[in-house]
């Protein structure tokens, strides 16, 4: 079988998905939503050392919403951030969406919306912000901005990220196979670790990428020695990195399969930036299913195979939101493309 990135080589090459972005370029922070056009199996897996997060208990199959879902918010903002998915549950609840929890017309639906944060506090922007924090605010912008079109880079939740050394930003991802199979990916790269090989510019990721969507330097660089991460950040701090992620699939799933494409989607997390899932990191990689493809083929022969293009997927969305990154204004971090 062959397979290729699809038409906007992003999330939203899924059907049934949008995505919505905001930023504040003054906090240097921000939030992006993936909004599904209908609840949507959802699953999720904790790999890092310090995450936030918001309503994953909630998707254990064996309770009560059955691991169906109205949106995914993923956020900067540490903590703070987790209010995001408060503004993108007002909207949806605004506009009749959520889990119906009474037939009384009066009694609002509950919109469930899982939630992951990425730690983008020190970075120079302003975050005296009081009693106001932005993200309720900016949830409801990224909310009422979904569409098919994905910024990458210094957007959404990758706004005030910083990936080891370089800077971070939001990546997104495509594969559509021959057999009508569409598996994709986005992500928020503010990892400890370094996405690239010793003090060069070759990403990790490079073996799985596709039409030069990074750079194209290929996998020649990648070469390191034991305990040489010179592109990981010098001095991390506990709780203050993180890559957070989406993947989806049009294949219908199960919660519990769902849940093992997650698990498997983490391995692309580990190709792509070095050391993953450290006590510094806050890992998370959701999963949906949009329920548009019937499986072919015995179930768990179709979770592998979609396990492992979601795994591919997400380490080239991870590269790519760090190719596509760049410098805020005053800035010193290096860019990608900069520092070329």
């Amino acid at each position: 079988m062959t397979a290729r990135p699809g038409p906007r080589n992003s999330l939203t090459d899924v059907p049934g998905l949008k995505v919505g972005q905001a930023h504040d370029e003054r906090v240097r922070t921000g939030v992006t939503v993936v909004l599904p056009d209908d609840r949507v199996v959802c699953a999720v897996d904790v790999r890092g050392g310090g995450p936030g997060t918001r309503e994953t208990d909630a998707l254990a199959p064996e309770n009560l919403i059955g691991a169906m879902v109205d949106a995914v918010v993923l956020s900067g903002g540490s903590m703070y951030g987790l209010a995001a998915a408060d503004g993108v549950a007002a909207w949806l609840g605004a506009n009749g969406r959520g889990y119906s929890v009474s037939q009384n017309p009066d009694v609002p639906r509950a919109p469930i919306v899982p939630a992951a944060i990425l730690f983008d506090m020190a970075n120079g922007g302003d975050k005296a912000w009081g009693l106001e924090p932005p993200y309720r605010r900016l949830g409801i912008e990224a909310a009422q901005a979904a569409g098919l079109d994905i910024a990458l880079g210094t957007a959404g939740c990758g706004y005030g990220a910083k990936a080891g050394g370089w800077k971070g930003g939001t990546g997104s991802a495509s594969i559509v196979t021959d057999d009508g199979l569409v598996v994709a990916a986005i992500a928020g790269v503010n990892s400890y670790g370094s996405v690239t090989a010793g003090d060069d510019h070759s990403f990790w990721a490079a073996p799985f990428e596709l039409d030069g969507e990074f750079g194209g330097l290929g996998p020649a660089g990648l070469t390191s020695a034991p305990d040489h991460w010179n592109m990981a950040k010098a001095n991390p701090g506990l709780r203050q990195n993180t890559t957070i992620a989406v993947i989806a699939t049009n294949a219908t799933l199960s919660p519990g399969e769902a849940k093992r494409v997650a698990i498997m989607a983490q391995d692309g997390l580990a190709r792509a930036v070095r050391p993953a899932h450290a006590p510094f990191d806050g890992d998370i990689v959701f999963a949906l299913s949009t329920a548009q493809r019937p499986l072919d083929e015995p179930s768990s022969m179709a979770v592998a195979r979609i396990g492992a293009l979601a795994a591919d997927v997400l380490a080239r969305a991870i590269a790519r939101g760090v190719y596509e990154a760049t410098s805020w204004p005053g800035s010193d971090i290096p860019a990608w493309k900069n520092g070329r």
